[in-house]
């Protein structure tokens, strides 16, 4: 229910008005406007997946109207004034933000005159514009609605022995509001990503900043502790989103796109003389461009390898070619691509971008002669051409570089930032610990007694397929899946062959696997979860609909929640079924809460 998500975070505080509870507000005095907003609610609930614009234009006209007719009751209330106090040092640029967004039809870049938050930019925007007050006071109105009913929902769910679990987004949004009032927290010159996983062949690029992790020390990290000591009020649990940034993030150059060519941050670059000690013929030509040959662009731009030469490419003495003089990064090149070609298919353009990262050094930001090898560096054409020696020593130095290397200079990082913010609240600490794992990272929860994410066909240990519930830590969190991947049902259907293997080795089934997951085969994985040592066994819900062959989801493939490598995935996923109609389901009712009776985790 937080106010953001990984790519758009306007706001670490404010909590999003598509989440208000319109049925916990008082009506309207026109019965025709309540009647219209009630047929408009019914048209949007009945959408198989959820609207989130319309929803939030909908929730925002009637907020609005609410706040015309009895907005001056509630802001002179007392627990009104007490809670613009308390909560002023976020709330007040916040609500300044949203006006100035609003009113200038721009992001907040483009604000010559207020290009940063200062103690004196109220003042000077009221002075400006007659309307800022009062749209300002709106947005702090509908503020204090959401703080009031997110609070009254925690403590109802606590008052019933349920405990409810919020999200901390790794990311702030270039040109939210955080920014805009603490620009020297951030690096701007970056964007946060991941590397190559199962997720993602090129990696991710979130695009928001990184921290500036020196600046915030210097106070005690005060802007993560305020972040969290608000979450405080409505959560009992945190999941810390991508907890390997506290301990190291993969940063990437804001001209580039793929994620291939990012770096983590911190890290210790290698100098020539130790790649050259580790017995590998460095070459800055060879090994920081591309190798392309007639053969490499035949391969990959079977008839338009001359078209794409002659529009990005030099021939050099030797046969290659190396893109021209004026492509000078990643950015230059997308724009070449559109100004030069752009009637290339999307997959010939992604072709030609992947083919300007096929690198196997990358020279290190900001420090002249050190470099650090391009992830997956040995699947580039330049490492196909590499002598054998310069193969072996090439595979030491990448081995001991991103596994070894950075150990203990992470450890120190991780607890450096984590301690501190798990002091600053009594909530239980999980963390999304998935993707390239450094040794470090286990040492650092265990000590500070923050859970781990555990999913089977994620396994951490190097050779298994599939993870084993049983031996789970006692310190995690057990889960088939996650938002990011594809449900259980969705998994089946991917590779056959893997689903085989997990029926006859994991499940001990005999036989054929069904084509589709049935609902033998999710209980046994539901209740493997639930008898695990985990300390939570939490379930996404299409997971446990699954159980039932009638109610579940028509289609699997309808059931994804977000796919990470596609920035333009909607996350509408919605419930298929009423929250009424699921109460009077009596049978499915009961066998989830004899499964859970059965595991003993039912208290």
């Amino acid at each position: 229910m937080w106010s953001c998500d990984c790519h758009n975070c306007v706001s670490v505080f404010a909590l999003n008005p598509v989440y208000a509870d319109m049925s916990q507000l008082p009506p309207l005095a026109s019965e025709k406007r309540n009647k219209y907003f009630q047929k408009e609610r019914e048209r949007l609930n009945a959408l198989p997946k959820i609207d989130y614009a319309a929803v939030y234009r909908l929730k925002i006209k009637y907020l609005r109207e609410l706040f015309d007719e009895q907005g001056y009751e509630q802001l002179t209330s007392q627990e009104y004034v007490e809670f613009e106090k308390e909560q002023a040092e976020w709330l007040v640029p916040y609500t300044l933000f949203r006006f100035l967004s609003t009113r200038l039809h721009s992001n907040m870049w483009d604000w010559k005159d207020y290009p940063y938050y200062t103690a004196e930019t109220r003042e000077r925007v009221l002075a400006e514009y007659p309307e800022a007050l009062r749209e300002t006071r709106f947005y702090s109105y509908v503020q204090y609605l959401l703080y009031t009913q997110l609070t009254a929902a925690h403590e109802y769910a606590n008052s019933h022995g349920v405990a409810i679990k919020g999200d901390i987004p790794i990311g702030v949004a270039p040109n939210g509001v955080d920014v805009w009032c603490e620009r020297e927290q951030f690096n701007l010159t970056v964007s946060a990503g991941a590397p190559p996983d199962m997720f993602s062949a090129d990696g991710q690029n979130w695009g928001f900043p990184t921290y500036n992790w020196k600046v915030m020390a210097a106070d005690g990290y005060r802007w993560w502790r305020r972040r969290l000591q608000y979450m405080s009020r409505f959560f009992d649990a945190y999941r810390i989103d991508h907890i390997l940034g506290f301990f190291r993030i993969w940063e990437i150059p804001r001209t580039a796109k793929s994620g291939l060519v990012g770096s983590f941050s911190p890290n210790l670059p290698l100098t020539v003389a130790e790649i050259e000690q580790a017995g590998f013929s460095f070459d800055k030509h060879l090994h920081t461009k591309p190798y392309i040959s007639d053969q490499v662009l035949k391969k990959l731009f079977p008839r338009k390898a001359r078209i794409i030469a002659g529009l990005f490419l030099d021939k050099q003495a030797d046969g290659t070619y190396s893109f021209k003089p004026e492509i000078c990064d990643a950015n230059t090149l997308a724009y070449y691509i559109y100004e030069r070609a752009p009637k290339l298919s999307a997959a010939m353009k992604e072709a030609l971008q992947r083919l300007y990262c096929d690198v196997l050094f990358l020279p290190h930001i900001g420090e002249e002669g050190k470099y650090v090898p391009r992830i997956l560096g040995g699947d580039t054409e330049a490492y196909k051409q590499l002598e054998f020696g310069d193969r072996i020593a090439y595979d030491h130095l990448y081995e001991e570089y991103f596994y070894s290397r950075h150990t203990m200079q992470w450890y120190r990082e991780g607890m450096r930032k984590l301690a501190p913010l798990l002091q600053s609240t009594t909530m239980t600490a999980c963390g999304e610990d998935l993707g390239m794992i450094p040794a470090c990272v286990p040492w650092v929860m265990k000590n500070l007694q923050i859970l781990s994410l555990e999913i089977q066909r994620m396994p951490k240990l190097y050779g298994e397929t599939f993870a084993s519930p049983s031996r789970y830590p006692y310190l995690s969190v057990a889960t088939p899946s996650t938002h990011d991947m594809s449900t259980l049902r969705g998994w089946w259907k991917e590779e056959p062959a893997l689903s085989q293997q997990f029926y006859n080795s994991v499940l001990g089934f005999e036989g054929d696997a069904p084509a589709e997951m049935d609902g033998r085969v999710a209980r046994a994985i539901i209740m493997q979860h639930l008898q695990s040592p985990s300390a939570f066994a939490l379930f996404a819900w299409q997971d446990l609909m699954a159980i039932d062959e009638r109610l579940r989801h028509p289609s699997p493939g309808d059931e994804r929640i977000n796919i990470p490598s596609n920035r333009d995935h909607l996350w509408n996923y919605r419930m298929h079924i009423p929250l009424e109609q699921l109460l009077g389901e009596r049978a499915f009712n009961d066998t989830l809460r004899s499964m859970v009776e059965e595991s003993g985790r039912l208290l």
